[in-house]
């Protein structure tokens, strides 16, 4: 047997050491593959998981709620100050010095916000509405909301609309934009006779009148089938103008009943009302035959499509225009839920009857500008 010979390298696990540590207690864990876990081992990393996702998501939404509280706090001491002791906005100037110098690691002291947090405070002067409802949503959207809201119902509408929607800032400032709130809700339907309460309620809230396509550019759309198809172009902008729950299914979609082809403009799924939604178009007038037609096409729907678990199909009519009464009387009796609504380029904001008669017409303002330019010559 072959001696090692002086100054061999050669030493037992015992003898080889590190910085005073033995190697058996050093090692780099190499995780087993996937195949070698037990069958169970997916769902529970994925529980494991899940838990984890929804309290980091908890953890910052509730330290967003303690942070729009606080700036609430904040604005109601400087607002009872400057009205209790007429401090000016020098105060408010100094303050924001102070509190930045106190707190460097802290963002949102800057003049600017304070005076946000001012007027969040005289705004929303009802401290169980900001702790309920407007300490849900981030601080950017509060400021939207300010920004763009004067009366104080009206901001209370998109407030719960945005916790309940879960709106971003951009999405909230387009739904303002957009007059959402004057909107939701004002299809005229037949919801209540053909759909049990709660159903009827959940899908007037599901429509609008009238829908605001604002993405399709200037040209006249004289045909349906050219409205159909900016419109599928456009789908994301057309999905966001719809509003949440509906998935698109597919356009014209071809049924064959009784040896004669029909085809439903467009098609989507509503995942919150659990029903399949048949949207026809139309870029006239409304016609009381587009209902006939259209309840025809929500009979196939529900026999070819709809699976035992869902929701009676809903069938939306967007037309250019309507008579109320007409669209009223063309519902009635039938069984079939059918919101009838006008589809338009942008939103028309019509004046009061009384403040139309007091402004001067286009030819006053003409005669008005020629007769300042004579006197000037």
């Amino acid at each position: 047997m072959k001696k090692a010979s002086r100054g061999s390298s050669v030493k037992t696990k015992n003898q080889r050491r590190v910085m005073g540590r033995s190697l058996e207690d050093v090692a780099m864990p190499v995780a087993e593959p996937l195949g070698a876990m037990p069958k169970r081992y997916p769902s529970f990393f994925e529980e494991i998981k899940e838990r984890i996702a929804r309290e980091r998501i908890q953890s910052v939404l509730a330290a967003s709620a303690a942070m729009v509280l606080m700036y609430w706090d904040i604005g109601r001491q400087i607002l009872e100050k400057q009205e209790a002791e007429g401090w000016g906005a020098k105060v408010v100037d100094r303050l924001s010095h102070d509190l930045k110098a106190t707190f460097p690691d802290m963002h949102g002291f800057s003049p600017r916000n304070l005076k946000y947090m001012r007027k969040f405070a005289e705004s929303w002067p009802d401290r169980s509405i900001v702790q309920q409802t407007v300490a849900q949503i981030p601080w950017g959207s509060n400021l939207a909301l300010l920004d763009k809201l004067q009366d104080a119902e009206t901001r209370l509408w998109y407030a719960r609309k945005t916790v309940e929607y879960g709106w971003g800032r951009n999405m909230l400032a387009i739904q303002i934009e957009t007059r959402r709130h004057e909107r939701e809700g004002k299809a005229i339907n037949n919801f209540p006779a053909a759909l049990p309460p709660l159903d009827s309620d959940m899908a007037e809230q599901a429509f609008k009148d009238p829908y605001i396509f604002d993405f399709l550019g200037t040209a006249d759309l004289r045909r349906e089938a050219e409205l159909e198809r900016k419109l599928v172009d456009h789908i994301q902008q057309f999905l966001l103008e719809l509003g949440q729950g509906f998935a698109f299914v597919g356009r014209q979609v071809h049924m064959e009943v009784g040896g004669s082809d029909f085809y439903i403009d467009l098609l989507f799924y509503h995942l919150k009302l659990r029903c399949y939604v048949v949207v026809e178009l139309k870029v006239t007038k409304f016609d009381p035959g587009y209902v006939s037609k259209l309840n025809m096409y929500l009979n196939i729907v529900d026999d070819l499509l709809r699976h035992p678990d869902d929701k009676p199909s809903i069938g939306l009519l967007l037309v250019k225009e309507k008579n109320q009464t007409i669209v009223e009387y063309s519902l009635a009796g039938y069984r079939k839920p059918i919101g009838v609504a006008e589809w338009q380029r942008e939103i028309t904001r019509s004046l009061p009857e009384e403040l139309k008669s007091s402004l001067p017409t286009i030819e006053e303002i003409e005669a008005e500008l020629e007769g300042s330019a004579k006197e000037k010559e």
